[in-house]
C-alpha cells in the first residue's frame, strides 16, 4: 500500500496492519446506516419513516439524541404546541397526569410538594416572571454554588473533528467539507440532466473521485499534493483516515454515524442506490471513504486536536428556573446544605425542556385519542336490518379517500371499503411502447409478476409513430439546450410558441391545461390495451410475467378476504385506485400513494379488475366458499384527489343490475365530488371557508404551475382505524385517518391481522412519521420553500445551489403560514376493533410491532365487539 508522505508521518505502519484485524469496516459503515434513511428520486417519491432504524430505542432517547449530536428537536415546538392548545387540541388534565407519571417513576431527593410546584409552573408555556433575577442575585447564588465545589457535567457525543475547528473566516469546517462533499456527489449521481457525464464513472463513485480529486481547483496545490498515491480503495481509505485520526475501536460507530448526519440526504440517496443494484452495494462506504478523507485534508493542519466529551452545566439557567418556577429564595438556598442544593439543581437539569415538551405533546396525542374515542363510540346504534348496497366501493386506505367516502355514502345506498390501495398485488407494469418498468406497489416489498400493456400489432407500429413525434420535439429541444451552439439558437427557435405556453399557463391555466392535455391525448390516441394477466408456462425467470392460474386465485382471494368482502356482493364493485394532478411540481409523486414510490393505483385496480370477472377465478373460488353472484361485475376507476373526482378506466359490459347501479353513480358523482372539493379547498389558505364554484377552483390550482399548494396531500393524519366501516360510518373523521376494513370474526388466527399491521399499519407509520419530521425540524428532515428550491442531479431537491438533498416534505405541504403549522406533529395512533385476545395474540407474535408501540413510536388501543376501548 502507497501512502503520501504526509500521511505516512501521521500513521505508523505496523498499528494500521493491527487495526486491519481488527475492524470489520463494512459491518461498522452497515450498523452505522441505521441513523439515515435511503432514499430514493423525488420522481418516485415514497413516504420514507427517517428513525426506522433506531427503533429498537424509545423515541425520547432517540429525541435526546439527535438534540446531543446535531442539535435537532424532534418535539413540536413551544409556539406550536401553545397555538394547538389554544385552539382546544389539549386537554391540560391529560398534562397532569404525565406529569405525575414521571414523578412517580422518578425517585425525588427534593420534597414532593416543591417538585410539583417546580414542575407546573415551568410547564406553563405562558408563565414568564414579570421581575426577572437582577445580576446581584444571580452573582450571589453562584458564587455560593462555587465556594461549596458544586459541579454537574453531561456528556458529549462523539462528533467529526471537523465540527471543533472554527477557520478564521469564521466558517466551521466542516461546511466546508459538505461544500466539496456535495459537489462530487452530484456529479457521480447526475440522472441525465447534464449534458456531459463525470469521466470514469462506470469506476464506482470512490475511485471516480480518487482519479479527479488531484485535479480539484478548489483545492489548494498542498491539499491537492495530499492526495497522491492516496489509496485505491474505499476501505483502505477509511481505515487509513480512522487511524489518523486516532478514532477508538469502540467509537467508529459513533464517528461514521455523525458523518452521515451531515449530509443525510445525499447520504440516504447513496445508502438507496446501494440497495437497488450488486455493482453498486458498496456504494454507501465509499461515499464515507471519499467524506473522510475530504476531512483529512481540510483538519490536518489543526492537528492534533483536545477531544473532551463532556462539560461543565452552567448553573445560570438552572438557578434562575428555581427563583423563577419554584420560589426559591437566597436564605432559603444559603441555608441549605451542598448535597441539597445539588439535588435542587439536578432536579431542574433532569426536567428540562425536552421533557416538558415530552409531556405537553403526550398530552396533545391523549386528547386527539380520547376526542376520537368520544367520537366514535358516540355513533354506535344498533341496527340489525342491514340492506344490501346498490355498489360496493374499494378505496385506498389513504386519509383524503376518508372525505369523499362519507359524501359518497351519504348520496345513495352505497358502501365503502379501506383497504392498501395496490389491492395485495405484487407486481412491476410497462404501459404501453414503454421501455421501462416501474414498481407498483409499497417500496418495502419486492416485485413478483410484471403485466404488460399490448395491442394488435398495426395499432402498435401506428401508436409508436405517433408517440415518436412528440418525443422527438422533447429530445430535440433537450439535446439544443445542453449543447453549446444549438442552445445559442433555442431562442429564437422556441420563444414565439414558449411565449404562448406560458401565457396560457398563467393567465388561464384550466383551460390552456385542458386544450394542452386534450392536444396530448388527441394525437396520441393510444388504442385500447390488453393486460398481460396470464404466465407463460415456460417462464422461470424471478419475476414472471403474468400470473398462473393458481397465483390468479390466491390473490384475488387474499384481497377480498383483506377487504372483508367474501359474501353480499353488490350488482357492481369498483375497485379505485389513487392519483392525483398537479403542474410544474416537483413532488408530484408525494401527492399520489405514499407507499408506492408516487405510483397511482389506478393500474392495480385495472388488475384486479380483471381478474375478479375471470370466469376460472370465480370458479375457483366458489370452492373455498366465495361465491360472486353471475349478476357482479368488478370495474376500475380512479380517484384523484386533487380534484376529487373518479375516472372510469376499466368497464366491462355490465349486467343489468350493474348497469342500473353504474347509471346511478354517474347521477350522484358530480353532486359528491362538489361537496368533497368543497371540504378540502375550505382548508387552503389561498382559498377561505367559502368557493362559489368548487369544481372549476379545484381544476384551477390541479393546473395552475405557480400552485405551491395543489392540495394538502396527507397532513393532519394521525390514526389509523382497523375495524368494520360500521365503526366509523356515521364519523366525520375530518379526513385524517386512514381506514382499513377488517372483520375480526372471519380472521379465527389472527393472520389476517397479522398482515395489516405488517404491511399497510407500516406504511401509514412512515407516512405519519414523515409529516412529523417535516414539521418539527424543517431545517433538518424537511425541503424548505418550494419557491427557493433547486431540482438537481434529476434526483431530487436542494436550497439554493449547495444544499443537502432535501429528504422531506416541503414547508407548503406542513404550514399554514410562516408562523402557523396545518399539520399537527402527533405520533400515528391505531385503533384495532377486535377482542382482547386479537390484539394479545398480535403483540406476542410481532416483535417488530411490539417494539414500535413499547418504544413510543406509534400509539395503540383496541375497541372491543361490545364497543370498550382500551389503550396500550
Amino acid at each position: 500500500m502507497m501512502l503520501s508522505s504526509t500521511l505516512q508521518k501521521e500513521i505508523n505502519i505496523q498499528q494500521l496492519k493491527e487495526i486491519d484485524t481488527e475492524i470489520d469496516i463494512k459491518s461498522l459503515v452497515s450498523s452505522a446506516s441505521r441513523v439515515i434513511a435511503p432514499l430514493g428520486p423525488i420522481s418516485t417519491f415514497a413516504a420514507r419513516h427517517p428513525w426506522v432504524g433506531l427503533e429498537d430505542l424509545k423515541f425520547e432517547d432517540v429525541a435526546n439524541w439527535l438534540k446531543n449530536i446535531r442539535n435537532v428537536e424532534i418535539y413540536p415546538s413551544t409556539s406550536m404546541i401553545l397555538s394547538a392548545k389554544n385552539r382546544g387540541e389539549i386537554d391540560e388534565g391529560f398534562l397532569e397526569i404525565g406529569l405525575q407519571h414521571w414523578l412517580n417513576s422518578h425517585s425525588l431527593k427534593i420534597p414532593r410538594e416543591e417538585a410539583e410546584r417546580y414542575c407546573r409552573f415551568s410547564l406553563n408555556l405562558d408563565a414568564m416572571s414579570a421581575n426577572p433575577l437582577s445580576s446581584l442575585e444571580v452573582k450571589n447564588f453562584i458564587e455560593d454554588s462555587k465556594k461549596r465545589n458544586i459541579e454537574l457535567y453531561e456528556s458529549i457525543p462523539r462528533q467529526p473533528l471537523s465540527m471543533k475547528i472554527e477557520p478564521k473566516d469564521g466558517r466551521n469546517l466542516t461546511e466546508v467539507l459538505d461544500h466539496h462533499v456535495i459537489k462530487w456527489c452530484k456529479l457521480y449521481l447526475d440522472d441525465s440532466q447534464a449534458g456531459w457525464s463525470i469521466p470514469k464513472h462506470e469506476d464506482g463513485f470512490y475511485r471516480t473521485w480518487q482519479s479527479l480529486i488531484q485535479h480539484d481547483p478548489s483545492l489548494r496545490k498542498n491539499q491537492r499534493k495530499m492526495f497522491r498515491n492516496w489509496p485505491q480503495d474505499a476501505e483502505t481509505a477509511l481505515e487509513v483516515v480512522l487511524s489518523a485520526f486516532k478514532i477508538p475501536r469502540s467509537e467508529i460507530q459513533d464517528y461514521l454515524e455523525s458523518h452521515l448526519l451531515s449530509l443525510p440526504g445525499w447520504a440516504g440517496m447513496m445508502l438507496w442506490r446501494s440497495q437497488q443494484s450488486q455493482q453498486e452495494q458498496s456504494l454507501l462506504m465509499e461515499y464515507l471513504a471519499v467524506r473522510v478523507s475530504m476531512e483529512w485534508v481540510l483538519v490536518n493542519p489543526y492537528l492534533p486536536l483536545h477531544n473532551s466529551f463532556e462539560k461543565k452545566v452552567q448553573f445560570d439557567s438552572l438557578i434562575k428556573a428555581w427563583v423563577q418556577y419554584g420560589g426559591l429564595t437566597i436564605e432559603k438556598w444559603l441555608g441549605m446544605s451542598t448535597e441539597q442544593q445539588k439535588e435542587y439543581l439536578s432536579f431542574a437539569y433532569t426536567f428540562n425542556e425536552k421533557i416538558q415538551k415530552k409531556l405537553w405533546l403526550e398530552a396533545w396525542e391523549q386528547t386527539y385519542t380520547d376526542q376520537l374515542k368520544q367520537r366514535i363510540l358516540a355513533k354506535q346504534q344498533v341496527n340489525n336490518v342491514t340492506n344490501r348496497a346498490l355498489a360496493q366501493f374499494a378505496f385506498c386506505i389513504d386519509v383524503r379517500s376518508e372525505t369523499f367516502r362519507r359524501y359518497l355514502e351519504k348520496a345513495g345506498p352505497f358502501e365503502t371499503i379501506g383497504v392498501a390501495g395496490f389491492f395485495g398485488l405484487p407486481i412491476e407494469i410497462r404501459e404501453l411502447d414503454c421501455k421501462h418498468t416501474h414498481s407498483s406497489l409499497p417500496v418495502m416489498q419486492k416485485a413478483r409478476h410484471r403485466i404488460e400493456e399490448r395491442v394488435d400489432t398495426n395499432e402498435l407500429k401506428q401508436y409508436q409513430q405517433r408517440k415518436r413525434a412528440l418525443e422527438s420535439v422533447a429530445y430535440t429541444f433537450k439535446k439544443m439546450k445542453q449543447n453549446t451552439v444549438p442552445s445559442l439558437l433555442l431562442p429564437e427557435v422556441s420563444g414565439p410558441w414558449l411565449m404562448i405556453q406560458t401565457l396560457g399557463r398563467s393567465f388561464l391555466p384550466r383551460k390552456a391545461g385542458h386544450f394542452i392535455r386534450n392536444f396530448r391525448d388527441s394525437w396520441l390516441r393510444k388504442p385500447e390495451t390488453n393486460l398481460t394477466l396470464h404466465s407463460a408456462r415456460n417462464n422461470i425467470s424471478e419475476i414472471s410475467l403474468g400470473f398462473s392460474e393458481e397465483e390468479q386465485v390466491n390473490y384475488v382471494r387474499q384481497t377480498l378476504k383483506m377487504m372483508g368482502l367474501t359474501t353480499n356482493f353488490a350488482p357492481l364493485i369498483v375497485i379505485c385506485g389513487h392519483g392525483s394532478q398537479s403542474t410544474n411540481n416537483p413532488y408530484a409523486a408525494s401527492l399520489d400513494c405514499g407507499a408506492c414510490g408516487g405510483a397511482s393505483g389506478a393500474f392495480n385496480a385495472r388488475v384486479l379488475a380483471n381478474l375478479c370477472n375471470l370466469p376460472e377465478v370465480r370458479n375457483a373460488l366458489l370452492m373455498d366458499g366465495i361465491e360472486i353472484p353471475a349478476e357482479t361485475v368488478f370495474v376500475a376507476a380512479e380517484h384523484n384527489t386533487t380534484v376529487n373526482e373518479l375516472k372510469w378506466i376499466y368497464v366491462p359490459k355490465l349486467s343489468r343490475l350493474a348497469q342500473e347501479s353504474f347509471d346511478h353513480i354517474e347521477e350522484v358523482l358530480p353532486n359528491v365530488s362538489h361537496q368533497a372539493n368543497a371540504e378540502c379547498l375550505s382548508q387552503l389558505p389561498t382559498i377561505g371557508t367559502y368557493c362559489k364554484n368548487p369544481k372549476a377552483e379545484a381544476h384551477r390550482i390541479a393546473e395552475d404551475w405557480s400552485e405551491i399548494r395543489p392540495e394538502w396531500g396527507l397532513a393532519r393524519n394521525a390514526a389509523f382505524i382497523i375495524g368494520k366501516r360500521e365503526l366509523t360510518h356515521h364519523c366525520d373523521l375530518e379526513g385524517r385517518v386512514f381506514l382499513h376494513n377488517y372483520d375480526w370474526e372471519q380472521d379465527h388466527n389472527g393472520e389476517i391481522l397479522a398482515n395489516i399491521i405488517a404491511g399497510p399499519g407500516t406504511v401509514a407509520q412512515w407516512i405519519n412519521l414523515q409529516y412529523y419530521a417535516s414539521t418539527v425540524a424543517p431545517h433538518f428532515y424537511g425541503s424548505g420553500n418550494k419557491g427557493t428550491q433547486t431540482i438537481t442531479s434529476g434526483l431530487g431537491v436542494m436550497q439554493g445551489v449547495a444544499s443537502d438533498l432535501l429528504t422531506g416534505l416541503p414547508w407548503q405541504s406542513v404550514m399554514k403560514s410562516d408562523e402557523e403549522a396545518y399539520h399537527a406533529p402527533l405520533r400515528l395512533q391505531i385503533v384495532i376493533q377486535a377482542p382482547r385476545e386479537f390484539v394479545k395474540r398480535l403483540l406476542e407474535n410481532d416483535d417488530v410491532f411490539k417494539q414500535k408501540v413499547q418504544n413510543g413510536w406509534v400509539r395503540l388501543a383496541c375497541v372491543t365487539p361490545h364497543y370498550e376501548w382500551e389503550n396500550y
